[in-house]
């Protein structure tokens, strides 16, 4: 494999250039990522890579003085930011001098940022958030879950395909299933976005069973669920209220009584296990695909270890060749419509 060399964005999230140096830095255990190029205040990032015992040669500090901050409007900032962490780094995916880009910071810019400054793979018609959720059987790929609040049917189609390619790809399932959010199972239910869409994906070339319901997604029904942004997002919000708040009320019960208490203690390790399922922190980050290259955003809220596994996440991606495997999928696609119209 050639060498992967992965840009991360030291000024984004909530905690500082501290914990995302020292994510980077427990990101190059191991033959997965050869190099990482930290973007940012080059005063902040050394003074926390002094800090710190690693491989000078697999850490490369690219100053870049301005930041965009989260309130800020995503569009106007990447036009008067030109030196901001989260522009710098993009453009050295788009040069070439990295092949994935990871930041915590602002979800608009970087979303922005990749379309505009990396760019879409031809035939894409719009890029896609994709987040993994674990399930009874294993996990499901959300697309979108946060880039196209508006959408058309066509662009779920190729949601569909790209979420298809990557839980084959890095998830070793053959032939996923993939299903399309919506309010109902019936093949009438829903609005025209889903209506039109579903035709557009039964005749498609992927394993599509129909509709599912949101409750179906924890239940491991489909390993990949299409909608827009808007609902996505919805989801992927609640999703991450709703597991927190389970965990806060079974601590609560499991801490009421000394009866409770005991089986508590007997039932550590299980209930640590189901904690480390439902943690954001083990995945690392959500993939923006349809891009000429690897963009990841990472939780605003990152730690070390949920740095440390989104650019673990990169090396797999890259590994797994994904961006060219969906090329090949839309080129694949493109030459079924040719011969189907008789060009």
């Amino acid at each position: 494999m050639n060498d992967v060399i992965v840009a991360v964005d030291a000024m984004g999230g909530d905690h500082g250039a501290r914990t995302v140096v020292a994510g980077a830095i427990l990101a190059l255990e191991g033959a997965d990522i050869s190099k990482i190029v930290l973007v940012g205040r080059e005063s902040e990032i050394r003074q926390a890579l002094d800090a710190a015992n690693y491989d000078k040669s697999r850490i490369e500090v690219v100053h870049a003085e301005e930041v965009i901050g989260m309130n800020e409007a995503p569009t106007t900032a990447l036009k008067s930011k030109k030196n901001s962490s989260i522009v710098v780094g993009l453009n050295l995916v788009k040069d070439g001098r990295a092949a994935a880009f990871v930041s915590a910071g602002s979800t608009g810019a970087v979303l922005a940022g990749g379309t505009t400054i990396v760019g879409r793979i031809k035939g894409i018609a719009r890029p896609a958030l994709g987040v993994v959720f674990p399930s009874t059987k294993g996990y499901t790929f959300l697309v979108d879950a946060g880039a196209n609040v508006d959408a058309k049917p066509e662009y779920l189609l190729q949601f569909a395909q790209m979420g298809s390619v990557y839980m084959e790809s890095l998830m070793g399932i053959k032939n996923p299933r993939v299903g399309l959010i919506n309010v109902g199972a019936e093949r009438e239910k829903g609005n025209m976005l889903t209506k039109e869409a579903y035709g557009l994906l039964e005749t498609a070339d992927l394993n599509f069973i129909g509709n599912v319901e949101g409750r179906e997604i924890p239940l491991g029904a489909v390993d990949v669920a299409v909608c827009d942004a808007f609902v996505g997002n919805i989801i992927l919000k609640y999703s991450e209220g709703f597991a927190k708040g389970i965990m806060s009320m079974l601590k609560e019960e499991l801490m009421s009584s000394g009866i409770s208490k005991l089986g508590a203690l007997l039932s550590k390790r299980a209930y640590g296990r189901l904690r480390k399922r439902f943690d954001y922190t083990e995945v690392g980050g959500a993939p923006f695909v349809g891009l000429n290259g690897l963009v990841v955003k990472a939780h605003g809220s990152s730690n070390e270890l949920a740095i440390k596994n989104a650019i673990k996440q990169c090396g797999k991606f890259i590994k797994a060749d994904v961006v060219g495997k969906i090329k090949d999928k839309i080129d694949s696609n493109k030459s079924e419509r040719t011969e189907d119209y008789g060009i």
